[in-house]
């Protein structure tokens, strides 16, 4: 076991009196050692409650004969920090998080993992962590937040940010403002919609890093608690076995992911962080790879943003297990990988079913033909740029228009808000990518008050940055290389005709190579204020986003 390197011994005598300060006993010094990463903090919705679902998992540890050790895990929410200066600290805190759980697992010799968190960059920071340390884990999310209700129709988070846009507009008073405001976030849980931490927790179950539940049974559930003690009793299986997070995945697990979030319409973030965690595993990850997977694989869950059913509809439709059966028994999906629930995620999902075909529809009668997300190239994005294909109106997946450029989202916010965005055009927000925010804050603010004015079917939205799950319409993120490290974006003015065609892949500026490279020679990224700190340090070694964003 590696905690024996902590425990066995004369020399570790000392160790051990500190062990027995934590009240470890003799019984229970020859047990394995397993380290409980808690996300759980009081001011992330998502992470409320993790307390009790923490118990429930050392209570299974216990079970099965290990001893749990919790420890603390940073996380921000995403939610609160959007639109203001916290933001640029939302997808750098993913390295952190990372980080922690590296060096609490090597300083104290933990023998196996669980991961527990619930929200945006807390699951793909414990999950990269799992990967470059390679230690035996199982992932428990804390669940999806229930859908709110007024007037008889569901809310989410986004629902929120679209009625501001609509208050704008004049299409929504104070008292039907505040009813939103109060109505759109009922319980504990990461945001009701298939937003990022929903995606990731998904992608986590499909990839065989947890076990089947983990992205859809609600955070309030009883059943979530009972799913917490059994993946810590599975944890000491794992262990037992030998499996460790680069066994499970594969080349073949990252296919699954990605057909996964064709079927299921994930948030673009999922491509940032599919690709770091495969960069972790020693993976190679290929954006062409979405395309061609997308193109074979059909959009058949229509979850909000993108459409009316939530999480808990998911949920009591049959789970991710009956996607991920259901694309398995047309060959879109690879069932030998391995997966923690032990043997391969095909015999795991074997037994599911579809119980609603209005949630999880037929692969003959898909909401779109191919997946839900799409990769566009062109000489605006030569390393390429992610857009939620499922959640764009129509009429807004062929696009031509003017360019409205802003070198920062407040600028273009501010636009928004003064209704100062003429019809038909393309707006560019650039120097908010990985290096020029920094930190690639998320663009919600801008593309929900477009949305709330209803003007997502007439204006298109261009970015280095990205966006957060909660976006729909035809908004466009990742654009690479961004403006900041010589990007094409760092070209674009005022009144240039941008081309989008989202069926087709590509995303054009109409504009000659030699105009491009002209006025390329003389731009210079506009001057950020107070990039100090972790921050500063953070712009110096982060890769572009088509790499994942990942530190070097």
């Amino acid at each position: 076991m590696r905690s024996d390197e902590i425990k066995q011994g004369l020399a570790r005598a000392p160790h051990r009196s500190l062990l027995r300060a934590l009240g470890v006993s003799d019984a229970e010094m020859d047990r394995p050692f397993i380290g409980v990463a808690n996300a759980f903090s009081e001011v992330v919705p998502g992470h409320l409650h993790l307390r009790s679902v923490v118990d429930a998992v050392k209570a299974g540890v216990r079970a099965a004969g290990g001893v749990p050790m919790e420890f603390g895990v940073m996380g921000i929410c995403d939610g609160i920090a959007m639109n203001h200066r916290g933001m640029l600290y939302s997808l750098p805190s993913r390295e952190l998080i990372a980080d922690t759980v590296e060096s609490m697992t090597v300083a104290h010799a933990f023998d196996a993992l669980v991961l527990v968190p619930c929200c945006d960059k807390i699951v793909p920071g414990m999950l990269m962590a799992a990967m470059r340390l390679n230690v035996p884990a199982v992932m428990v999310g804390g669940g999806a937040m229930l859908a709110g209700r007024h007037e008889g129709r569901a809310l989410d988070l986004n629902s929120v940010f679209e009625a501001v846009g609509q208050y704008q507009a004049g299409k929504l008073d104070d008292d039907g403002l505040r009813a939103i405001e109060c109505g759109a976030c009922p319980t504990c849980g990461s945001c009701s919609g298939m937003f990022t931490a929903n995606s990731m927790n998904c992608l986590a179950e499909v990839i065989g890093m947890a076990l089947p539940g983990n992205g859809t049974i609600p955070a309030v559930y009883s059943e979530r608690i009972r799913f917490a003690k059994d993946s810590g009793e599975k944890v000491m299986e794992v262990l037992a076995r030998g499996l460790r997070p680069r066994d499970i995945l594969t080349d073949v697990a990252v296919g699954n992911a990605l057909a996964a979030d064709a079927s299921l319409g994930c948030s673009t973030n999922t491509v940032l962080h599919l690709a770091a965690i495969a960069t972790e595993a020693g993976l190679t990850f290929d954006l062409d790879r979405i395309n061609e997977v997308a193109a074979k694989v059909p959009h058949i869950c229509k979850i909000a943003p993108a459409g009316t059913h939530h999480m808990e509809d998911l949920y009591h439709a049959g789970g991710i297990q009956a996607v991920m059966n259901r694309l398995i028994a047309a060959g879109l999906m690879d069932g030998s990988a391995l997966s923690v629930a032990g043997g391969t995620v095909g015999e795991v999902v074997a037994g599911a079913r579809v119980l609603d075909e209005t949630v999880i529809r037929p692969l003959d009668d898909p909401w779109h033909a191919t997946g839900g997300l799409a990769v566009l190239f062109g000489n605006l994005a030569p390393a390429g740029a992610v857009v939620k294909e499922g959640a764009v109106a129509d009429e807004m997946l062929q696009h031509r228009g003017p360019a409205r450029v802003f070198e920062s989202e407040a600028d273009a916010v501010a636009a928004i808000a003064a209704r100062d965005i003429a019809d038909g055009s393309v707006v560019v927000i650039r120097g908010e990518g990985p290096k020029g925010a920094p930190g690639m804050p998320e663009m919600l603010s801008a593309t929900s008050m477009l949305a709330g004015q209803g003007r997502d079917k007439d204006v298109a939205l261009i970015t280095d940055g990205r966006f957060s799950g909660a976006t729909r319409g035809a908004a466009i993120g990742h654009v690479s290389p961004e403006a900041n490290a010589g990007g094409p974006i760092a070209a674009v003015r005022d009144g240039d005709v941008i081309s989008i065609d989202i069926p087709a892949r590509t995303l054009t500026l109409e504009l000659s190579e030699e105009e491009i490279a002209r006025r390329l020679a003389d731009w210079r990224p506009a001057p950020r204020d107070g990039v100090t700190g972790y921050l500063a340090r953070y712009v110096r070694l982060v890769s572009g986003a088509e790499k994942g964003a990942v530190l070097q």
